[in-house]
């Protein structure tokens, strides 16, 4: 709640200032410029503001309230009431960032605790304390890389399997870089990362790979790696941390640094966040890891204690030496993905990640039998998977809306060349009866 200033206290800051009149501090603006007229409305009470607010909320319909078979780098996934419960307790109220660890013990330590679970969970040594979001984190690993070689390798190769979003993202960071060159490899959106190689030369930095891809497919990066390393550039595997808890980790694989959306990790969707991502790589890239990284120690009675190992060099000196931009230790949200992993566990998050797998692939065998859906599964896949439909995917989904459901996504907004492709997610939070109702719904609207 606003609550303004008293005329006393506007007197007492104008004089301190040493001007008579509010009006006085804007004498640098034109004065054409200074008090725009502006169109409007009248003033509400809270209790009318609170009604308003309420019918334009009730027009929103969210994927608690359909059943939601969208993903595309964001899923609805099942989160535990201990959760909300546990990240709302008082002790974890906190600063932007904890700068004074002697009274930011607690902090400091969720931190370290979510930082071990992301670095057991990729199989990676390390991990640093998150970023705003699993593009910018993917961003990040570029950036690690230019400054790993000094700007002496320039070329990054970046799969065609890779989310267009993080794509986009990584040419805001990294496009603006004076020999930077950021390279799609393929042409065919569907092609086999183990083409690849072919790009690579002496000029590499960095190659970066989706696991599973964003079309849900599984490979194993393990030769491409070794390719990678060959040539002495750096290897990024962008993971969905939920398929982590049943696939074969990207540590095992090679990866130098591995990097994703922490979202499933309980926390909802949220309308599009805020969200988390994560950052893990190996000991000998933790000197060019960005962002913050909380360390474990002793004091000087012998007690555990934690204090920030590394932070971001721009905030206090060196900046020119600066490898990071956005490097926020997502507080809140590290914490929602900690208390997650916490509660679930080793066996639990298996069992959701299992969950996953098998429902989609029932998914997949229904929707692979409607007359004209065709699902693209030549190689294995997670929870997503590509359905090459009978008709505009658009009008598929504006049936399927009205019948309850929030549709796949579809693929010809982000390349034309799979117009008419729809991407299905399923999560463990979809039932059989769902899934066979979503077949009924698609063959229906596909002969409306």
């Amino acid at each position: 709640m606003f609550i303004p200033h008293t005329d006393q206290e506007k007197e007492a800051m104008l004089s301190s200032i040493g001007v008579k009149r509010l009006e006085d501090l804007f004498t640098a603006v034109p004065e054409k410029h200074r008090f725009p007229k502006l169109e409007l409305p009248d003033g509400l009470t809270e209790m009318e503001v609170l009604d308003e607010l309420k019918d334009y909320s009730s027009a929103n319909e969210t994927a608690g309230d359909l059943v939601c078979f969208l993903g595309a780098g964001a899923y609805r996934h099942y989160i535990p009431a201990a959760v909300n419960a546990l990240i709302s307790r008082g002790e974890f109220s906190t600063a932007y960032t904890p700068y004074q660890p002697e009274i930011s013990q607690g902090t400091l330590q969720a931190i370290f605790e979510f930082q071990t679970l992301v670095a057991n969970l990729t199989g990676m040594d390390v991990s640093n304390a998150s970023h705003y979001d699993g593009a910018t984190a993917s961003a990040e690993a570029g950036v690690m890389a230019y400054h790993n070689f000094r700007g002496k390798r320039s070329k990054i190769i970046l799969s065609p399997a890779i989310n267009p979003q993080y794509k986009e993202v990584m040419c805001s960071y990294l496009c603006g870089y004076e020999n930077v060159e950021l390279i799609t490899g393929g042409k065919d959106p569907f092609e086999n990362p183990e083409m690849l190689p072919e790009e690579i030369d002496d000029n590499t930095a960095l190659v970066v790979v989706q696991y599973p891809d964003f079309f849900g497919r599984i490979h194993d990066f393990t030769n491409l790696a070794k390719k990678v390393h060959e040539s002495g550039a750096l290897f990024t595997v962008i993971a969905n941390p939920t398929a982590l808890g049943l696939l074969k980790t990207p540590g095992a694989m090679g990866a130098d640094i591995v990097v994703g959306e922490g979202q499933p990790l309980g926390i909802p969707l949220s309308f599009g966040g805020p969200y988390l991502g994560f950052l893990a790589t190996k000991n000998e890239l933790v000197r060019k890891i960005s962002g913050r990284l909380v360390g474990e120690t002793v004091d000087n009675q012998g007690r555990r204690g934690f204090v920030l190992t590394l932070t971001a060099r721009e905030q206090h000196i060196r900046r020119e030496k600066a490898t990071s931009n956005i490097c926020t230790n997502q507080g809140l949200m590290a914490l929602t993905a900690t208390v997650y992993m916490s509660l679930l566990g080793k066996s639990g998050m298996k069992h959701v990640a299992n969950l996953c797998y098998q429902k989609a692939h029932y998914a997949a065998a229904v929707i692979g039998k409607i007359p004209g859906f065709k699902v693209l599964d030549e190689h294995p896949f997670f929870h997503e998977f590509v359905v090459k439909c009978p008709t505009d995917v658009e009008h598929l989904n504006h049936h399927l809306l009205d019948a309850g459901f929030l549709g796949g996504f579809d693929l010809g907004k982000v390349d034309p060349r799979l117009k008419d492709h729809m991407l299905v997610a399923v999560t463990e939070v979809i039932t059989k009866e769902e899934i066979d109702d979503f077949a009924v719904a698609l063959k229906e609207a596909a002969h409306d």
